[in-house]
């Protein structure tokens, strides 16, 4: 099985009908937007979906999954959302997707944050993925100037379209790539990239989620909370 997939399935374990529930974006979260809607669809559970990207929209509305701004609630019921590195304090890089910003929102107002993830994702200390940055496009060189201080690369996401232009999120950001290789104090970290003018959110997620799922090539998972 694929051990996205079973990550996924194990997190319906943590729904209930009638939920308010954050999705997430990419690969993971989107086997996990199939088997709500499958839930939807079979046994007409009757949960409404907060998206935190366009492509998430989509395909839930695709599926028959109701959708609702997040401005329209005060507090979501659960989020799931993948991840693209995890340390053994749930600690996380974020934002390979682009969709960092709406991820952070929705997770910091659900009263339930699971992630899920395949187990290659799990790390002993996060910064072998790059940390995206999304930065406000206006002056963006000079933001990205205002990085040079930690002395890593730096790189402006480009679109994958190979036009060569900046890729721009569904909030209209760009995003800067800074590959750290090692992070070892990623709560550090977070509060100073995010005092830095023209950064408008940080890929890192610190104290945020409540348990982690990782899914395995022969199909089992394993269920982690925040060691500590």
């Amino acid at each position: 099985m694929d051990p996205k997939l079973a990550a996924a399935i194990r997190a319906l374990e943590f729904v209930r009908d009638g939920m308010d529930i954050g999705l997430g974006t990419g690969s993971t979260s989107k086997h996990f937007i199939d088997q709500l809607g499958a839930k939807v669809r079979d046994q007409g559970w009757k949960v409404r979906g907060v998206p935190t990207s366009e492509r998430s929209r989509i395909q839930a509305q695709q599926l028959g999954i109701p959708i609702i701004d997040l401005s329209e609630v005060t507090q979501l019921d659960l989020a799931v959302d993948g991840a693209d590195e995890a340390d053994a304090s749930l600690s996380l890089i974020k934002g390979g997707g682009g969709a960092l910003l709406r991820e952070k929102l929705v997770a910091a107002a659900a009263r339930e944050f699971i992630v899920v993830a395949d187990s290659t994702k799990f790390k002993t200390t996060l910064g072998a993925f790059p940390l995206p940055v999304a930065v406000v496009p206006f002056g963006w060189t000079t933001t990205a100037a205002r990085l040079e201080k930690y002395g890593v690369e730096a790189t402006l996401r480009l679109n994958a379209n190979g036009s060569g232009e900046p890729y721009i999120t569904d909030d209209g950001l760009y995003i800067i790539d800074m590959h750290f290789g090692r992070i070892e104090d990623p709560a550090t970290l977070e509060r100073e990239l995010k005092s830095t003018t023209g950064i408008a959110e940080v890929g890192l997620f610190v104290g945020i989620a409540s348990s982690l799922i990782l899914g395995f090539e022969d199909g089992h998972t394993e269920l982690k909370h925040p060691a500590g």
